[in-house]
């Protein structure tokens, strides 16, 4: 199946929410004399949020304290990592931080800080996540995973009935996935689905890539302790893994109280391959924010509780999102095209909750929304 470019967006009828959406977050920018990318305080949170990851590793190292210190040591990069990922590099390989594409660059190689891999994570979130948003099998976010269904025209398993209980449990083991097996098993998938169409040489200098970050960081953070620091290497691998733990966590919920919460759809395109829908009307029908009016949950989370703002203006740095969000819940008020979201924080993992366990109970490939 090649899944790039298969799908495409027909309306209806014409409309002119985006246009008009477009024009009038335009001309704020504008009339402000602001720019679209990072500004100074976005600067700072990279700094923050780099240090809070890498300051207690080298404390880790510099230290070497005991046990428990060394686990609230790891614990805190956990948070970091999850940081880093939604507040820095996210808006850099998304081309938001800087008019510069080499400074866009540069940040974004954050994500090899992490051990993963910059080439994979373009083609799944920028290309399928975010143009065939809650697409079942094109948008691999929300594609179901081992023991989780996450859209209501899968296949649905008799344990899926008790993944409400199970599922952050999974979701823990998300990032320590994607460091050592995803970005391999995507590689290929993705040449094999024409998704990753480039030539066979730029795809075994990618590759190369791939390898060479990954040996990297399992020698930075796993053996390089153990090897020129002394410290034992079965607390390095039990802090690694509350690392991932932690980070697993807090970066898939985050995401999961954009898309699979309460409200949304997951439109299944017609025989041609057609959804009838405007495109920046399905991304508001499959999209939801969380938390607009907490600004410490919206520091963290790089602006990524204004999901409905980052679909329609992805390269528009995340620090201006709760400025422009008055703008579009207006224009989507004035267009009678919906502008979903969840109060709170609580508020919407509750829905998130309840989604997991409507589609634990979804009969086998009945029901689609859309």
């Amino acid at each position: 199946m090649k899944r790039k470019g298969q799908v495409k967006f027909v309306p209806k009828e014409k409309t002119a929410f985006f246009s008009t959406l477009k024009e009038r977050v335009d001309a704020y920018f504008d009339q402000n004399h602001i720019s679209k990318n990072a500004n100074a305080s976005m600067v700072i949170k990279s700094i923050v949020m780099l240090g809070i990851y890498i300051g207690p590793f080298i404390a880790l190292l510099i230290l070497n304290p005991s046990f428990p210190l060394s686990l609230l040591l790891w614990s805190i990069m956990g948070i970091g990592l999850s940081g880093v990922g939604m507040a820095v590099m996210h808006d850099a390989n998304h081309g938001a931080y800087s008019s510069n594409n080499r400074i866009n660059d540069m940040m974004g190689t954050a994500l090899n800080l992490l051990g993963a891999s910059i080439f994979n994570w373009k083609l799944q979130h920028n290309i399928l996540h975010h143009t065939y948003t809650n697409i079942p099998h094109m948008d691999d976010d929300i594609s179901d995973k081992p023991m989780l269904r996450f859209a209501p025209n899968t296949n649905v398993k008799k344990y899926h009935k008790f993944q409400w209980i199970y599922a952050f449990l999974f979701y823990g083991i998300t990032t320590l996935y994607w460091v050592m097996l995803k970005d391999f098993v995507q590689f290929s998938k993705y040449k094999k689905e024409g998704v990753n169409n480039n030539s066979r040489k730029e795809n075994s200098v990618s590759l190369i890539k791939i390898i060479l970050v990954k040996l990297f960081y399992v020698f930075t953070i796993l053996v390089m302790p153990t090897l020129f620091f002394d410290i034992p290497f079965g607390q390095i691998v039990v802090g690694f893994l509350l690392m991932h733990f932690i980070a697993g966590v807090l970066l898939t919920v985050t995401f999961q109280l954009a898309h699979s919460v309460e409200g949304t759809t997951h439109p299944i395109p017609n025989e041609e391959g057609v959804i009838e829908n405007n495109w920046a009307i399905h991304q508001m029908n499959t999209t939801v924010n969380f938390s607009r009016h907490n600004k410490l949950i919206s520091w963290y989370v790089g602006g990524l509780n204004f999901q409905v703002e980052h679909h329609l203006f992805p390269k528009i740095s995340h620090v201006h999102y709760p400025a422009i969000s008055a703008i579009v819940k207006e224009t989507a008020e004035e267009f009678g095209v919906p502008y979903l979201e969840n109060k709170t924080l609580l508020q919407a993992l509750r829905s998130h909750i309840a989604t997991l366990q409507r589609f634990g109970k979804l009969p086998d490939l009945n029901e689609a929304i859309g």
